[in-house]
Parts: structure tokens; C-alpha cells; sequence
């Protein structure tokens, strides 16, 4: 078995800031479009800790299975709203920068639905669910869900 570092345990001054300023920005747009961008961008990172926590999350406020399913090929799916989609490419695009800087096209879609302000938060929500993804794929992280666990 692997040790485990607790990045709490180990630095808990700058996690519990770093906490407080993720819910800062998760309180920042409409749940719905935050709990799908957390999603998407941790299945682009390939993060199962965060994969699991947010798509329980995301059911505990309402969202459908199908549209959980479904944001791993989210381009072909019709059930997401122009603003939806505005969003994940924007995750799509910050998410892989190293792939290439393809913003451009997102860019522009995001700026016919969003506000600047908007645009400001939502770019802040997928640094902190990278950052978040980094952490918990780095740290070999693992927190079971306790709605997950009773499913």
C-alpha cells in the first residue's frame, strides 16, 4: 500500500484557505453549471476521486444521470443549454492548454453567454477544480461519498 500524504494534515493553514476560496467561487454561478464543469474537467484530468464526488454532488441537487453521463462526449449531446456548452468548452479549452491553445473559438462562445464577471468566475472555478484534481491525483486521494456509499 502506498503512504499516504493528507495535504490537511500536512499544510492545513494554506488547505483551509485554498478550501475557503473554492467555496467562494462555487457559490460564485448557478450550481448546476458549476457541479458540470467539475465533472468535466475531471474526467479531461482523469481524476476518480473527484469523478465520484462531484457527480454524487451533482445528483444530490437534481441532475439527471443522463446528463452526468453524457458530458464525457458533451459535443454531441443535445441536452445541454448553449450556455452549458459555452462553459464546458471553455473547461474544455483551460483544461488542456497543453494540448495546444485552442481558447479561441470557446472564447468567443463564452463571451455571448456569460457576463465579464461571469467569465472572470467561471475561469477562477476551473483553476480550483484543476488545482483540486491535482491534489487529489497527486496525493492518491480517495474520499467515498456518503450518498455513494448507500447507493
Amino acid at each position: 500500500m502506498t503512504n499516504v500524504t493528507d495535504p490537511y494534515a500536512a499544510a492545513p493553514t494554506l488547505m483551509k484557505q485554498w478550501t475557503a476560496m473554492s467555496m467562494a467561487v462555487q457559490n460564485s454561478l448557478e450550481a448546476s453549471l458549476i457541479e458540470l464543469v467539475k465533472i468535466r474537467a475531471s474526467i479531461l484530468n482523469g481524476c476518480a476521486n473527484c469523478i465520484n464526488m462531484h457527480t454524487t454532488e451533482a445528483r444530490a441537487k437534481g441532475e439527471t444521470e443522463q446528463r452526468i453521463y453524457l458530458l464525457a462526449a458533451w459535443h454531441e449531446a443535445p441536452c445541454y443549454t448553449d450556455r452549458e456548452r459555452a462553459a464546458l468548452a471553455w473547461t474544455d479549452a483551460l483544461t488542456t492548454l497543453s494540448q495546444g491553445h485552442t481558447q479561441k473559438a470557446a472564447k468567443d462562445a463564452l463571451e455571448a453567454h456569460f457576463t465579464p464577471e461571469e467569465q472572470v468566475n467561471l475561469t477562477l472555478m476551473i483553476n480550483v477544480i484543476n488545482g483540486w484534481n491535482r491534489i487529489a491525483v497527486g496525493f492518491d486521494l480517495w474520499y467515498e461519498m456518503p450518498a455513494a456509499k448507500a447507493a
